[in-house]
């Protein structure tokens, strides 16, 4: 029974009590802890109280900005101008209406720009009467709800890491990759045998970026990112991707360098545009073609066009290709490699192919990461290229790469991995999508990654090789000719696959550990290396992580902990004191004894019980080596030969 303001019991005529709804006394002991009503008066309105404006940006002072004497309204316009001139037809003459926001968000106003000034060749077209939205650098959090929203495979994985599908293509595609041949090129590229460099016209280009930006015109809504590339602020290059997927903004904006507030107001115009339109095909029978997947670089034009694939790693290696021809041209060396600093400032680089080792012997836990895959070597040190990590997941496990395995978490895109459908836990064991499942987060996702990411001029030069021939010693030190010509070789072996019941192995040749992105002539960066190490007193190492005793089948893999060792060993400068004794058919010199490691293990004939298969084993990996070598030695060097005589000496002598 509830009683009334009075005191007296309010009945019903059902004889239940009446509910009372006018106002209580303050000295009642019933509290009220309602809270006020919202200020709002439709479901709409209340989300839009959910999200806050941004906080404005850092302040513009002086007229140190370009920008700094404009409004925000005039700077808007100009950055959805200099996107509208990105997205311009080169037929119509003229860029897309481009609207700021997202198509979906129906009750913004969407700022609007198209620039007027230029009559386009084309009276009207469907095209011009449509706006394109531009979602404009956005945060992570964005980008997964518009990936979880409109691309269909994507999921929140248990760690947090954005989970996705390439598609069709899982991996680089380089019989598709096309390089534009003028006038220019064709005497500063490497053309030819063995080079990764395959020619287009400038017509076929032209083409084939039509096709692209008319296929993003299409779209109600692009992604674009105006980010960075290479840490060191002198030789900073400005890089926009225009792209049709969220899961490629959000991979291109952990992997190249993130732009502050005050360096995004100041952006202006891009050094390189790539145009990411690969979920539509090229045409087959456009010339050039080989099938319906191209990814065209035009150096004159500053432009990468990408139709038919997919998959995010085009556009890293893209970019990286393309700043293996812009850094040279500065006097800078590009680098495949991977780079730490210990705690007094030596600097070591890493070299090596997959399976080597590269990756697990950079990341030092005594050491700082200052990258993991691409470098420049300058006047005033070396500098990581990109912004972020691009690692791969298979078999990855927290015992046996914990910073990878902590680094996927929000942020982080997984490329191609499979997972549990109820908890979302990933299996990093499962190839059932492909082998090459990958992850790509920001560098600093690494606890003892150096931020800014540049140090001062290597101390030690590593070559990584793993042997499955079993021939190559542990550790060897290298002269500056051999350390050229194995740097041009870029050596590993590979065991071959199973299915037909082949266990030989297979040796593998990469120019400059990256032959596929590398645009001069591999000697040309090799000269380069030398200079510089020679110029800083670096030396130069080879070091073995693969068999001994015998080949793959027969003999044994060379234990980490050993391999580790030697470069303790290499950064401590412990093992230039080592004695050292030449070896036959290569000579190389190699330590006679190293603390930690097994002296007999270190001179690889010692583990070989059957010394003739050893010696057989050996010429066999030379001649491959001479072999392969071939195709630089007509190549000259300098204004004589005397250098390319230096290098092909440094070579196996048999």
């Amino acid at each position: 029974m509830a009683s009334n303001g009075n005191g007296s019991v309010a009945m019903n005529g059902n004889g239940l009590a009446k509910i009372q709804t006018h106002k209580k006394h303050s000295n009642e002991i019933c509290h009220d802890d309602s809270g006020p009503t919202v200020k709002a008066q439709t479901i709409d309105e209340l989300h839009s109280l959910q999200k806050k404006r941004s906080a404005p940006t850092t302040p513009i002072e002086g007229t140190r900005s370009p920008f700094a004497t404009l409004s925000e309204e005039e700077r808007q316009r100009q950055q959805l101008k200099s996107i509208s001139a990105s997205l311009a037809s080169l037929t119509r003459e003229t860029g897309p209406k481009v609207v700021k926001g997202d198509p979906a968000r129906k009750s913004e106003t969407p700022r609007v720009y198209h620039d007027h000034h230029i009559a386009p060749t084309i009276v009207v077209s469907d095209s011009a009467l449509k706006f394109t939205h531009v979602l404009y650098n956005l945060s992570p959090a964005e980008l997964y709800e518009q990936a979880i929203k409109y691309e269909k495979g994507t999921f929140i994985t248990s760690s947090g890491a954005l989970a996705t599908l390439s598609g069709a293509k899982t991996g680089r595609s380089p019989r598709d990759k096309r390089v534009v041949k003028d006038d220019d090129t064709e005497n500063e590229l490497w053309w030819g045998k063995g080079s990764p460099n395959i020619e287009m016209d400038e017509h076929t280009f032209m083409v084939n970026r039509e096709r692209a930006v008319d296929y993003l015109n299409s779209l109600d809504k692009v992604y674009v990112n105006d980010q960075f590339l290479n840490w060191d602020p002198e030789n900073k290059i400005k890089v926009r991707i225009v792209s049709a997927r969220a899961y490629h903004s959000l991979f291109m904006h952990n992997m190249c360098i993130r732009p502050t507030p005050e360096e995004l107001e100041n952006f202006g115009t891009p050094d390189f545009t790539i145009y990411n339109a690969g979920q539509f095909p090229c045409n087959r029978y456009t010339h050039y073609m080989t099938s319906s997947t191209s990814i065209d670089i035009n150096l004159a034009r500053r432009e990468m066009v990408i139709l038919g694939t997919q998959y995010a790693g085009e556009m890293k290696k893209g970019l990286f290709s393309v700043m293996h021809y812009l850094m040279p041209k500065r006097h800078i060396l590009s680098l495949h490699s991977g780079c730490n600093i210990g705690k007094d400032g030596d600097v070591a680089l890493f070299f090596g192919l997959s399976g080597t080792g590269k990756t697990t012997l950079s990341t030092d836990h005594n050491r700082y990461l200052i990258g993991d895959d691409e470098h420049c070597w300058s006047e005033t040190g070396v500098s990581n290229i990109e912004g972020g990590c691009y690692a791969k997941c298979i078999d990855l496990s927290q015992e046996k790469e914990p910073d990878i395995f902590n680094a996927i978490r929000f942020g982080t895109v997984l490329e191609n991995v499979v997972f549990d459908e109820h908890t979302r836990q990933v299996d990093y064991s499962d190839k059932s999508v492909t082998e090459n499942t990958r992850a790509a987060y920001p560098i600093e996702y690494i606890p003892n990654a150096l931020l800014p990411c540049v140090g001062p001029h290597p101390k030690n030069v590593i070559l990584l090789a793993c042997d499955a021939f079993g021939v190559l010693p542990p550790v060897s030190k290298l002269n500056l000719a051999q350390t050229m010509y194995h740097f041009i070789s870029g050596y590993t072996a590979l065991v071959a696959g199973t299915e037909d019941g082949i266990k030989e192995p297979q040796a593998t040749f990469s120019a400059c550990f990256g032959a596929a992105f590398i645009m001069l002539h591999p000697t040309k960066y090799a000269a380069m290396l030398a200079e510089k190490m020679q110029k800083q007193g670096a030396t130069g190492w080879l070091v073995n992580t693969g068999w001994s005793g015998g080949s793959y089948g027969y003999g044994s893999r060379i234990k980490l902990p050993y391999t580790r060792k030697i470069i303790d060993a290499i950064h401590s400068g412990s093992l230039l004191n080592a004695n050292y004794k030449k070896t036959d058919i290569f000579g190389l010199e190699i330590p006679t004894e190293l603390e930690g490691v097994p002296s007999e293990i270190l001179e690889p004939v010692n583990m070989w019980s059957d010394k003739k298969a050893y010696k057989e084993t050996l010429l066999k990996l030379a001649g491959l080596f001479k072999k392969n070598f071939e195709t630089f030695t007509n190549y000259k060097i300098g204004k004589d030969s005397k250098l390319t005589e230096e290098i092909l000496a440094a070579g196996p002598i048999f």
